[in-house]
């Protein structure tokens, strides 16, 4: 009991301004220093213009070919105990050799039927073509055949002719106008035939 113990305060220990606000530490005390002297520091001067840039280099590894590595297939086994123990399938062989079979190599029989398949059918389309060819030939008009031709179109223009102009003069009804649309076009491909027969003397036909 009595009075307490208790240091008298100095004068100069008295609160100061921003003393209770947090300090940083020594590192980012540094930290702090280097940023400022990156942001200080000068960057390096622009290449001139007879300096060129490095090329034509070329590395000499392949990092296509060494990132890629082929897959590893699997070999196929199996267990023979409850130990774990494992077997190869290919060593016991339990995996099929289609290299050992007698066929192998050879040209399958639906692949030979579809062949023969096919050159049949191509034979039938040459057969058909040539066919067409022959059918389709041309042959020459003698004079005497030229002349006849002639005088049987002149005649049957001259028909068409002689059906033009029993028209009537005032045609209403459509079935009239496409008669004589079909009369007009029939006379312009006749007259077109007959000069040709006229101007050429050596005529060639299909040969029907």
């Amino acid at each position: 009991m009595g009075a307490a113990e208790v240091e008298i305060p100095s004068t100069d220990k008295y609160l100061k301004r921003r003393s209770k606000e947090p300090k940083l530490s020594e590192i980012s005390q540094i930290s702090k220093g280097l940023h400022r002297h990156c942001l200080t520091e000068r960057k390096p001067a622009v290449p001139k213009r007879s300096e060129a840039p490095l090329m034509g280099f070329h590395r000499e590894k392949n990092l296509l070919k060494s990132t890629s590595a082929p897959p590893v297939k699997p070999q196929p086994v199996c267990v023979d105990s409850h130990t774990g123990h494992r077997k190869v399938l290919e060593n016991l062989g339990l995996v099929p050799k289609y290299t050992h079979k007698k066929d192998y190599g050879e040209v399958p029989e639906y692949l030979q039927r579809r062949h023969e398949a096919q050159l049949r059918a191509q034979e039938e389309y040459d057969n058909f073509i040539r066919q067409h060819k022959e059918e389709m030939a041309m042959t020459h008009l003698t004079e005497e055949e030229r002349r006849a031709t002639l005088e049987g179109l002149k005649k049957q223009w001259g028909g068409l002719l002689q059906e033009y102009q029993g028209l009537p003069l005032v045609i209403d009804t459509m079935s009239e106008k496409n008669h004589k649309v079909r009369l007009e076009a029939a006379m312009d491909q006749l007259e077109k035939d007959i000069n040709l027969l006229e101007r050429f003397k050596t005529i060639y036909i299909p040969k029907y």
